[in-house]
């Protein structure tokens, strides 16, 4: 069984990841601002849907690897803390870019075609992807059970948190498309304040978090 304080730790961790808008939040405000509430709750499903394949196949693969090395696990630790504090400073650089959602004009799609398009995102979505393999490891414990299943169970949460927080984006979205178009900075500062709460995350497991 996995440890009580390695689940809550890495709750708090994946909740500071989830609400910082990324790929996926930015793919599902771009569909309430454009097509309304219904196609960004698609948007949100489809993108659960290819992340979850993504947790999958990541469990599968590196999972197995972890169990059989402690070297391995030790620097995939190290890389995801590293990876941590590279996020919340492309989150700061790059926080304009949340204003792109507000400025898109796509045409009217149908239910098909967005979740196609969102499950490609989530598959494809480089947040996920490292974050299940290089961050997710730093709270599994080796002895508490297979790796695999550890990982499945973390990131199932990771997965809860994030369908609740997508979910929130999008009908947030989709009701102040108003609110959010007279002051684009609004969401511009939450992408830099995130951006520092993730590269504090990143110093602190760099320093106790190297190991289980």
């Amino acid at each position: 069984m996995i440890p009580v304080a390695n689940v809550v730790t890495f709750l708090v961790a994946a909740f500071v990841i989830v609400v910082i808008p990324g790929p996926g939040v930015l793919f599902v405000i771009g569909r309430a601002l454009t097509h309304g509430r219904r196609a960004a709750l698609l948007s949100v499903l489809g993108h659960s849907i290819g992340v979850l394949t993504v947790l999958c196949l990541v469990a599968a693969g590196l999972g197995t690897v972890l169990a059989a090395s402690a070297i391995a696990l030790a620097v995939v630790k190290f890389a995801g803390a590293l990876y941590l504090m590279y996020l919340g400073v492309q989150a700061i650089r790059e926080r304009r870019s949340l204003r792109e959602a507000l400025q898109s004009t796509a045409d009217p799609v149908g239910t098909r075609r967005v979740l196609r398009q969102a499950i490609l995102v989530g598959v494809t979505n480089p947040k996920a992807i490292i974050f299940f393999s290089a961050v997710l490891p730093q709270f599994i414990e080796p002895k508490a059970g297979p790796v695999p299943v550890q990982m499945l169970i973390l990131g199932a949460i990771f997965l809860g948190v994030a369908l609740v927080s997508d979910t929130v984006w999008a009908l947030v979205a989709g009701s102040a498309r108003d609110w959010f178009a007279r002051s684009p900075k609004r969401l511009e500062a939450v992408g830099g304040a995130g951006g520092v709460m993730i590269i504090g995350l990143g110093a602190s497991v760099a320093v106790s978090g190297s190991t289980n």
